[in-house]
């Protein structure tokens, strides 16, 4: 039984003490070599997968830094993750060198600004120049800050040279300032913006006079001496940006009332305003003739001469406006009219009389405001109509009726008017269709996110593969040949016991036997029939003697 039990076990497991033992030397040395070369390369393949380690490629970064690295690493498809206080970026440690390369080709990090936080940990003994400088760069970091916030500045610098106060007037000197400011790609800094930070930094400095504020970009252009150029010009920021958008405004009326009838971006449109930026004051004075049975009288006055006689009564008619008859000799005249003639010379009478009426004056003190607009001018290009179906043919022109209603709805939007010169133009032409743009076209093997996926999948594929190699072309061999040996050691076991089976059975017919030579005829049956069993027992014996 027990033997039974041991020739199973040893077909249970192939790779037993028994199965090894059963191995000749070139055999055995195969198993182990098998054994230690899957060993390496199960242990190579996953040091392999295994992600790498990380180096630390910048630490305590300032948010907007941090940023613009992160941004710019996932750019260049360069892993990175942060560290588990998460102050720093860490990155592969193979690639810390050359990402910092990268990174400072670009500018970053930038480091950060020192702001009035300088004044915070001041030792107690500090002197009085050293927490002025602290101060001066606390106000320089503060107003870089500031700046930085505008959306087309990428970064700032400023530099205050503020002199020392003294008592004496005449060498009393006046601070000044200087800003650099870095653009971002494609961004320039308007003339109301480039006022906005001449300003800022006057306002903060005292004593600071705007015009000792310099700021130039990074090429090193000095921007704002524009702002300068404007003044002399007699040109103002303000002044050019509201006829922007008064243009605007206009524009934006054509373009809502033409895109529900011809369709968004099947015409072009074009307002230029003309602006009166003066000031007048005007004085009008309008006299009225003041008529007749409305009339009022200011003043009258009447004179009077006389030589004698009563002055006539009654309202001067015609007859008394005249001029007097001429004189009449006395040797012409008649006899009978003599008398008569010359009483009427004696009697000269004269009389004036002058009337003042009130005069009908109107006087208007007018002041036109700023901004009027003086003259517009609208130009607008429809397209040609499109057919049904998609084709080369070229599309119909607008008839007549259509520009004209069209040109009616413009003049309408803007408020046409003919007094103070306005024109609109309305035109049809058939418009180039824009080239489509070519968009390079990245090939499967050079998209980085498949060469990512890949590189990820591939880890696993091989790792896959190295398996399949080694349960195939070592381990399974080995397995056979270790399962062929225990076989064969099972089949000698069987075979073994099978023959101390018979052996013992013969054994015991011998010690039953009571004659000599039938127990001598028994051992020679048991000798031909297994010759190296009684070997082994006769071995056994001498052995057994021996010691």
């Amino acid at each position: 039984m027990a033997e039974q039990a041991t020739a199973s076990s040893v077909s249970a497991s192939p790779l037993s003490l028994a199965a090894l033992s059963n191995l000749d030397a070139r055999q055995k040395m195969g198993a182990a070599v098998a054994i230690a070369l899957a060993i390496a390369i199960l242990v190579g393949a996953w040091l392999w997968t295994k992600e790498p380690p990380y180096g630390v490629l910048f630490s305590n970064l300032n948010d907007q830094d941090g940023g613009q690295i992160v941004t710019s690493l996932q750019q260049q498809n360069i892993p990175y993750k942060f560290s588990a206080s998460g102050g720093a970026i860490m990155v592969p440690s193979s690639m810390v060198h050359d990402a910092r390369l990268r990174l400072a080709s670009q500018g970053l990090p930038k480091g950060g600004l020192v702001g009035f936080e300088v004044m915070e940990n001041q030792k107690l003994g500090i002197s009085q120049f050293a927490e002025q400088i602290n101060y001066q760069r606390g106000l320089e970091g503060e107003l870089a800050r500031t700046i930085q916030t505008l959306a087309a500045v990428r970064g700032a610098r400023v530099h205050l040279a503020i002199p020392k106060q003294t008592a004496f007037l005449r060498d009393d000197l006046k601070p000044s300032a200087s800003v650099l400011v870095g653009l971002q790609p494609g961004r320039s800094l308007e003339p109301a913006q480039i006022a906005g930070i001449v300003h800022l930094v006057s306002s903060s400095v005292p004593q600071l006079n705007p015009a000792n504020v310099s700021v130039i970009d990074q090429n090193g252009n000095l921007i704002s001496q524009q702002q300068d150029s404007l003044k002399n010009a007699s040109l103002n920021p303000n002044q050019i940006k509201y006829v922007k958008d008064v243009e605007a405004q206009y524009l934006q009326r054509v373009e809502t009332i033409l895109e529900p009838l011809v369709g968004k971006g099947n015409f072009r449109a074009q307002v230029a305003a003309e602006l009166d930026f003066s000031n007048v004051d005007q004085v009008a004075e309008t006299y009225k003739p003041n008529p007749v049975p409305e009339a009022t009288i200011r003043s009258q006055q009447t004179a009077e001469t006389g030589a004698g006689n009563p002055p006539a009564i009654g309202v001067p008619g015609a007859l008394t406006n005249q001029p007097p008859v001429p004189a009449t000799a006395p040797i012409t005249n008649p006899q009978v009219g003599g008398a008569a003639a010359g009483a009427g010379q004696n009697n000269n009478y004269t009389r004036n009389a002058t009337i003042n009426y009130e005069v009908d004056k109107t006087v208007r003190h007018t002041r036109g405001p700023p901004g009027m607009v003086k003259r517009l001018s609208v130009a607008v290009v429809v397209n040609h109509k499109k057919g049904p179906e998609k084709d080369s043919k070229p599309g119909k022109p607008p008839t007549a009726e259509e520009l004209k209603r069209i040109n009616d709805l413009v003049r309408e939007a803007v408020g046409f008017n003919q007094t103070r010169g306005d024109s609109i133009n309305v035109a049809a032409a058939s418009f180039v269709p824009p080239e489509p743009e070519v968009v390079p076209e990245i090939q499967l093997w050079q998209d980085p996110e498949l060469i990512a996926l890949g590189k990820e999948l591939g880890k696993y594929l091989v790792f896959a593969l190295i398996v399949y190699l080694i349960w195939t072309k070592l381990m399974k061999p080995l397995f056979a040949t270790l399962a062929a040996a225990a076989q064969r050691a099972e089949a000698e076991q069987k075979a073994e016991a099978s023959r101390m089976k018979e052996t013992s059975e013969s054994y015991r017919a011998t010690h039953g036997m009571t004659s000599y030579d039938d127990k001598v005829k028994a051992a020679r049956d048991v000798a031909q029939q297994d010759p190296k069993l009684v070997a082994e027992m006769i071995k056994g014996w001498m052995g057994a003697n021996g010691t």
